[in-house]
């Protein structure tokens, strides 16, 4: 059972790192980082089509890499 869950979370790693990669910029360039960006960051907008499917994703990639791990350590701490 516990070489079963760290290769899920081997395996869910490696898809979540790409699903990082993967999300599009929201920012044009690195000087619009440090100044202008004030309006984008409070502003309301609402992710859509693929931006709000890998940011979905990814959020639910995360959430289950969490479970995994906490069951992995829950898993050794008894042994």
């Amino acid at each position: 059972m516990y070489n079963f869950i760290l290769g899920a979370v081997l395996f869910i790693s490696a898809i979540l790192i790409v699903t990082i990669m993967l999300q599009p910029s929201k920012q044009n360039s690195a000087a619009s980082a440090f100044g202008g960006g004030a309006d984008q960051l409070f502003g309301k907008q609402k992710a859509r089509g693929f931006e709000a499917v890998m940011q979905r994703t990814t959020a639910v990639l995360g959430f289950v890499w969490m479970v995994l791990l906490f069951v992995l350590v829950l898993l050794s701490s008894t042994n």
